[in-house]
């Protein structure tokens, strides 16, 4: 069809479907560690610290995206680049089943293509927040972040500029989002170049 391109969209979730599902599969018959999971216990994209397995079945929407987070921000610390892009779309394809899409969803979102080096989706998340919410600390952090993916010095200043402006006002709401991501404010905060 006229312009039109890549694949539907089914056709990727199917794609990310089968992938995950073999992988699981293998862990389970194949017995294989995965080297990142503690105590060598057998490794799925679910599972828990310890566990040998997780009955995905049993799994909420958000239970399933923030094993999915979890496991990308591991591999992205970790400096495992190939094993951070292989699970972002799976993670953000949960995150897509969740119900309600507020600013916490978008800045896990937005982070996970920060790890992977994906500027663009990342932008687009923190314009969101911005949109609805223009003090919003996780979406002014998440701009910064992909402006500095960008390479884009000026407009991460001004990001980091109002991220810290905000930062007393916005803390004092207690909003469960800034105590989920309090390290990732405070870093911001306590960088170099975010200081005044």
């Amino acid at each position: 069809m006229a312009g039109r391109t890549g694949p539907p969209a089914w056709v990727i979730a199917a794609s990310v479907l089968v992938v995950l599902v073999a992988f699981v599969a293998g862990q389970q018959i194949g017995g294989r560690t995965d080297p990142a999971t503690p105590n060598g216990a057998t490794g799925t994209p679910f599972a828990a610290s310890g566990a040998a397995s997780t009955d995905i079945t049993n799994m909420t929407p958000e239970e399933a995206a923030s094993r999915l987070f979890d496991r990308v921000m591991r591999y992205g610390s970790e400096g495992k680049a190939d094993s951070a892009a292989m699970f972002a779309p799976m993670a953000i394809m949960a995150y897509e089943r969740v119900g309600t899409i507020d600013a916490h969803v978008r800045y896990d979102v937005g982070s996970i293509s920060v790890v992977i080096g994906d500027a663009a989706p990342a932008a687009a998340q923190a314009d969101t927040i911005l949109a609805d919410q223009p003090n919003h600390l996780l979406g002014l952090l998440l701009a910064t972040k992909a402006a500095d993916l960008r390479s884009d010095a000026a407009g991460a200043a001004r990001f980091r500029s109002r991220l810290i402006s905000a930062a007393p006002a916005e803390r004092a709401k207690g909003l469960t989002e800034y105590s989920d991501h309090q390290q990732d404010i405070d870093d911001a905060l306590k960088s170099p170049a975010t200081r005044p």
